[in-house]
Parts: structure tokens; C-alpha cells; sequence
């Protein structure tokens, strides 16, 4: 850690991977004296390739150029047309733009966990591929002892996170427009965005340092209202406007209460496309809030703003200001089929498999009809005692009562009683469809 003239972008540097010696050689070290134990250096090279490092990226980064520039990434990478990394096979995800939505189907037999071959990309642009080795995460603002605005920011490397005590979370992150696509298809109502089914969600394991170790150690203030991380993306443009990086404030109350600064995915150094080398996770809130490709966090003695909270991610349309409502912070209940849309399912007893999620509390009942919502039947619940930040995965016996059409709905509640209602509450933007959603099969 250490203190600079002013804040600013991370400068790339000339490429290279956790596989260069030098820096393998820091890595290691920094982990040893953060867990305890050190990696061998065929398991940091287990580690690096399975995290789409080095070799691991394959087609997408023939040289060791593939950490360049972020704003070039895309061009020299040999990134695919969405600008995202990692394979997209069309047995797991359905595209969606610049995005990438996991099938449903695709957890069929799967643990507890999304691994990351199938979990969800949600970006603004393409992915950034940034090195390591010169990498800075960068704290400034009104909220840090001796630290006027725009001066004196305090840096740490990766080396310098790697050595802080570790902390490791099991945390849903999900798209805010997660089952927007159903305003139109159940609803008829007009939303914009990406029509999202329900794919736009994945659980997994972060290991990284406390936000709050990493503020208090930059000289956190009492003052200090919120703080501001930005991503290393390229600018966003909408319309013809840049709006710069993306960068969403966050209440220091709650940056200093769960969120982390995750540099490991389900037990490996996080991917491009899921916010290498850092990125922020913010348990229960909304997707927007867990910034990707971490490069600065501001921190400020008075509210701060961005188009992502002002512009986007309120609720807009009838009933709401003109300026839309509060900034839109937790996530609600929501459940999901193991089951492709439409599924063809066989005309005998089986059972059916689904997972439930909450940002407001940990989900304790789930309940399935089979015949379109007329009866309701309670779920097994399977993970009763999981952690209350990721999901539960729960299994219905069905006895078919004939070929046909059938519709299949599933609605959880959670602690604290919310529970998914019949309709969602429309806004323009199609965000937070907390409504059960009617799963269509086909039984012959």
C-alpha cells in the first residue's frame, strides 16, 4: 500500500499472467502469509488455468497480451462478438447482447454451487482483460483522513489484498432485470432491456478481503457517507452519451457490513468475465452494486451519485416521481425450474427439481402447483440449512394426470414473510419481476 499525486486509471502494463515467475513467486508468498499455506507451483498453474489465466484462455488470448489495455481487449484478445471471454456453448447459455444467460437446465445434477462454465455474464461492454502485475485498486475523497478530493490516493497491489486476512462468503449475484422478460409474455406490459428470463443469477464461493478492512486501513473517516467503486470496463455509451466506467455508489453502512472484495471464484482466482483480478460482492443486493474489475473506490463525506443510480436502477412509470424511486438496493424472492423452457417431460410419476433465493431473508417454504396455480403443494427443501445469502434447492414428486399442455409454478417465502405474488408491480425498466413465473410443458 502506498500513497500517489493524484487518482487515476490503472496504466496496462505490458501483459503476462500469474505464471510469470516473478510474479508467481509474490503470489505465492502473499497467499502463504494469508492462509497459511502456501500453492505449490503446479497448483498455482492448476489455479491460474482454471481461472481462464494463461493457458486457460485458449483461442480467446493466443499471446501473453491478453491482460492489455482494457478498452483494446476486445479487438486483441480475439474476444467473440459479445466481447465475453469464456466459451458459450449453446447447451448452457442462451446470448443476450453483450450478455450471456445461463439455461436452467443447465443446474439439472449440479451442486450447490454455479461453477463457472455456466455461470451468468452481465456486462456493459466487453471484457476488460487486465494485468496483474500492474494493477492498483485505489482509494481517495472527502471520507479519508489527510486526503482532500482528488488527492493523495491510498493503492493496493494484489500482493497487498493477497496478504490481508482472507474472508470467504457463499453469495447469489443476479441481474436486476433477472425475469424481466415476463412483464411481456405474463403481464403484456412494455419494458425495455434485456429480456431476461430467470438465468441472469448464480451462486458461488468468493474469497477475498472485508471492504471494511480495506477502508479502515486507507484511513476511513467517521464523516464518510458513501463510497464510489468504478470498474475498469470501458466507457459506457448510451444513445450517443458516454457515460464513462461503470460505477455505482454504495452507503458506507453497508460497505462496512458484508460486502467484500473478492479475488476468488469457487476456489480459483476469479475469470475474466466474472471481475479479474478484483471485484466487489454486496450479499442480497442488487447485481448492479457488485462492481467487476475493480480499479478505484472513492470515498466521500456527502451522497454521491452516477447515472447508475440516478438514471438507471430506480423504478420509473406510473405511480413513481418523475425521478423515479429510491435507488433500488436488495433483491427479492424468486424461483426457478431445473427444466428447459417447454420442456418435454415424460408421462409418468418424477420428481421435479427447482431453487429458491431471497435478498430479504433466508427462504424457509416452497411451494409448486402443477395445474396452473388452482393447488398449491409443498416442496422438499434440500439445503435447510445453506447460507441465507445463496439459495435453496428444494424437489416436487409429480404425477402427471395426462399428455398435454401443463403449466408448472413455484413461489418461495422467505423469514421475514415476503413471498412472490401473482403479478409484479410494473415499472418502465422492467426491473425486480418477483412474480411467479408459469413454466410451460409438454407431457406425452
Amino acid at each position: 500500500m502506498r500513497t500517489g499525486d493524484t487518482p487515476h486509471r490503472p496504466q496496462p502494463g505490458p501483459g503476462g499472467d500469474l505464471t510469470d515467475e516473478a510474479t508467481y513467486e509474490r503470489v505465492r508468498t502473499a497467499q502463504a502469509a494469508s492462509s497459511g499455506r502456501a500453492l505449490s507451483r503446479r497448483g498455482m498453474l492448476r489455479l491460474s488455468a482454471s481461472a481462464g489465466l494463461g493457458a486457460a484462455l485458449g483461442a480467446a488470448a493466443a499471446s501473453r497480451s491478453a491482460f492489455a489495455d482494457p478498452a483494446t481487449a476486445p479487438a486483441t484478445a480475439g474476444a467473440t462478438a459479445t466481447g465475453i471471454v469464456k466459451p458459450l456453448p449453446p447447451e448452457l447459455f442462451i446470448p443476450q447482447g453483450t450478455n450471456a444467460e445461463m439455461r436452467w437446465e443447465a443446474m439439472r445434477g449440479q451442486g450447490h454451487l454455479t461453477q463457472v462454465d455456466r455461470f451468468f455474464v452481465r456486462n456493459h461492454v466487453a471484457t476488460p482483460l487486465v494485468d496483474v502485475r500492474t494493477w492498483r485498486l485505489k482509494l481517495w475523497g472527502t471520507g479519508l483522513r489527510g486526503a482532500p478530493p482528488e488527492s493523495r490516493p491510498v493503492e493496493f497491489s494484489y500482493e497487498d489484498l493477497l496478504g490481508m486476512r482472507a474472508e470467504t462468503i457463499t453469495s447469489f449475484i443476479e441481474c436486476t432485470g433477472n425475469g424481466r422478460s415476463f412483464y411481456a409474455s405474463q403481464q403484456g406490459q412494455e419494458v425495455s432491456g434485456t429480456p431476461w428470463k430467470l438465468g441472469a443469477v448464480g451462486v458461488a464461493r468468493w474469497r477475498g478481503v472485508p471492504l471494511s478492512a480495506v477502508l479502515e486501513r486507507a484511513g476511513l473517516t467517521p464523516e464518510a457517507v458513501d463510497i464510489l467503486p468504478r470498474g475498469l470496463d470501458a466507457d459506457y455509451v448510451d444513445k450517443g452519451e458516454n457515460l464513462g466506467r461503470v460505477r455505482r455508489p454504495l452507503p458506507v453502512a453497508k460497505a462496512l457490513k458484508d460486502v467484500l472484495l473478492a479475488y476468488e471464484m469457487n476456489g480459483a482466482p476469479l475469470p475474466p468475465d466474472h471481475g479479474f483480478p478484483v471485484r466487489l460482492v454486496v450479499p442480497s443486493w442488487v447485481g448492479v452494486a457488485n462492481i467487476k474489475w475493480v480499479g478505484d473506490i472513492q470515498v466521500a463525506d456527502e451522497p454521491l451519485f452516477s447515472p447508475w443510480n440516478t438514471r438507471y436502477y430506480r423504478l420509473f412509470g406510473p405511480g413513481y416521481p418523475p425521478e423515479g424511486s429510491a435507488p433500488l438496493t436488495r433483491m427479492n424472492v424468486k424461483s426457478a425450474f431445473e427444466l428447459p423452457w417447454d420442456a418435454p417431460l415424460p408421462a409418468r410419476p418424477q420428481v421435479l427439481h427447482g431453487r429458491s433465493w431471497s435478498g430479504t431473508g433466508r427462504v424457509r417454504k416452497v411451494e409448486v402447483s402443477a395445474d396452473g396455480g388452482r393447488t398449491w403443494r409443498h416442496a422438499r427443501l434440500r439445503d435447510r440449512h445453506a447460507d441465507p445469502r445463496g439459495w435453496v434447492r428444494w424437489e416436487f414428486p409429480w404425477r402427471p394426470d395426462g399428455p398435454g399442455h401443463h403449466e408448472l409454478l413455484a413461489r418461495a417465502t422467505d423469514d421475514t414473510g415476503a413471498s412472490q405474488p401473482s403479478t409484479a408491480p410494473y415499472n418502465t425498466l422492467g426491473y425486480l419481476f418477483g412474480a411467479v413465473v408459469r413454466h410451460p410443458v409438454t407431457v406425452s
